[in-house]
């Protein structure tokens, strides 16, 4: 398969760089084209547009910072749409509202060509190494005909139902990882006023029932200062709002969820949508007049779980799981 990729962002240019480097041929566009050098350098191909992208590719993939992003690409002037056509795939890898991309996902069957929502999870470093995990919603035939191409980007995949179900599922654990993200700030500082070392604190937690994903890789650069995930304020501000969004339009009481999203509106009223967003635990940091900060922690993401060799697949069936 000829495989493209559109949005070359922090994580974006990673799984691009996973399916050049694994000797796919690859076509890949961007607002920013300088954001394709390293790409077209290691022998990527250049698209002028999303159009041109999906005329030369059987395998459409994007990666985009918002649903409205998504929308424009697929369907504006020159968009992914305009090329499609029987039998070609479009993976949206976006964290996006399940409604709208299942909007899409008509306007992609009505052209002949197949969609499936493929949001990945993990942050930059793992998508850095191709040990990302994937959720993958749509026909299971579709899936598994995309999957070869799933197991290159990332090495843990769940086939998580019909078309949205990956997106809704992506919401919700990027939600989980922001409320981990401001009770690990809560919960750092709490021990500093306390008098403990923090790095003792960080060890104590990790090994214990407290312990989360975000504590062992974003409580490091925390610690550090750097605070660097390459994850920007506006997209946490995004991904909260889509949960509050979602939870509401269910019926679903949600009582944690809109406090989160006020706190991470406060930061991005605070420091700007293009602050990182770990820097959120500043607020507590003058607030308290304190800093969070313990020697020998990495001033970048390291993974909290090692590289393992070949893929994890999940995949559903009336059975349970397999």
């Amino acid at each position: 398969m000829k495989i493209g990729f559109i949005g070359l962002g922090n994580v974006g240019a990673k799984l691009a760089g996973s399916l050049v480097r694994n000797g796919n041929a690859v076509v890949v566009h961007d607002l920013d084209k300088s954001a394709a050098t390293p790409l077209l350098e290691a022998g990527a191909q250049w698209g002028d547009s999303g159009r041109a992208v999906a005329e030369a590719c059987d395998v459409i993939m994007t990666c985009l910072p918002s649903p409205a992003a998504s929308a424009r690409v697929l369907e504006g002037p020159g968009g992914v749409l305009e090329g499609l056509s029987e039998g070609k795939f479009w993976l949206e890898i976006s964290t996006t509202d399940a409604e709208d991309f299942k909007r899409l996902a008509g306007l992609v069957a009505d052209k002949g060509a197949i969609a499936l929502d493929t949001p990945v999870s993990g942050g930059c470093h793992r998508a850095a190494t191709g040990n990302i995990a994937i959720f993958a919603g749509g026909p299971r035939d579709a899936f598994e005909t995309v999957l070869p191409l799933l197991t290159t980007i990332g090495r843990k995949v769940v086939h998580t139902g019909p078309l949205g179900s990956a997106s809704v599922l992506k919401v919700i654990t990027n939600y989980l990882a922001g409320v981990q993200l401001l009770s690990t700030g809560e919960a750092l500082m709490v021990a500093r006023k306390a008098g403990i070392d923090l790095a003792v604190a960080y060890n104590a937690i990790r090994v214990s029932s407290g312990n989360s994903f975000v504590h062992e890789t974003e409580g490091q650069v925390i610690l550090n200062g750097s605070y660097d995930v390459e994850f920007t304020m506006d997209l946490e501000y995004k991904d909260l709002s889509l949960f509050d969004n979602l939870g509401t339009s269910l019926g679903v009481p949600l009582e944690l969820s809109p406090v989160c999203v006020d706190i991470i509106r406060d930061g991005l009223d605070r420091y700007g949508p293009r602050a990182l967003s770990t820097s959120i635990v500043r607020r507590l940091e003058e607030a308290c007049d304190a800093d969070l900060r313990a020697p020998g922690f990495p001033a970048t993401l390291v993974d909290s779980e090692p590289e393992e060799a070949g893929a994890e697949v999940v995949v559903h069936n009336r059975r349970g799981y397999l």
